[in-house]
């Protein structure tokens, strides 16, 4: 399923910031990404939790390190 969530999220995250470029790994952070800013990650998370139909908590999101902990975090709530 990871394989899956990572196609998906690389889409949520090339149209949410605008950027053809992006292929998320494990180990991608917001230091990775240009644009991938405070105001660009709260988007982020918005357009995932519509895309997944999940809902994240605050403490969730402020917790993230990296796009492996998103999927993993993904993967216990789908």
């Amino acid at each position: 399923m990871s394989e899956a969530i990572y196609l998906q999220l690389n889409q949520i995250f090339r149209d949410v910031l605008d950027n053809d470029d992006i292929n998320l790994t494990a180990d991608t952070t917001a230091a990775d990404v240009q644009g991938w800013d405070s105001l660009a990650h709260i988007n982020l998370m918005l357009a995932v939790e519509r895309h997944f139909k999940v809902r994240f908590a605050t403490t969730e999101i402020g917790s993230l390190s990296n796009v492996a902990e998103l999927v993993s975090l993904l993967e216990a709530q789908i």
